[in-house]
């Protein structure tokens, strides 16, 4: 039996079901180069729970989060922050891009995201 950690809360699981089906264009852009392992091989999955929250990708070898962010996170600047504090304080590591930066640059995004992770799990 998993521990209280890993159960998931029905209704976490059920928002992220529904947030994968209601996916903004610039979360299909961005998914559309991290499916079918494209990145470096890396397994990524699309509105995945973590925790209380919900990661809009999330790569487990890595422990890594892209989170994008529409214009609602103008409105939530310091819950996106605590919540980005409390996701590394559990080991993950958290990048936040945003729409127009998807939307208009899509290969520097993910050059961006190559360099992170080349930076970070370079040892491995």
């Amino acid at each position: 039996m998993p521990t209280n950690q890993h159960r998931r809360n029905p209704s976490i699981t059920q928002a992220a079901r529904r947030l994968r089906k209601e996916q903004t264009p610039a979360e299909r852009r961005l998914w559309s180069r991290l499916s079918r392992r494209q990145l470096n091989g890396l397994h990524f999955r699309r509105q995945h729970p973590v925790g209380r929250f919900i990661a809009d990708f999330y790569c487990a070898r890595h422990k890594l989060i892209i989170e994008v962010d529409g214009p609602v996170h103008d409105d939530q600047v310091e819950y996106d922050e605590i919540r980005s504090e409390w996701l590394e304080s559990q080991g993950y590591h958290v990048m936040r891009f945003t729409n127009d930066e998807i939307l208009r640059d899509l290969d520097g995004v993910v050059a961006t995201i190559e360099a992170i992770i080349a930076e970070l799990f370079a040892t491995e």
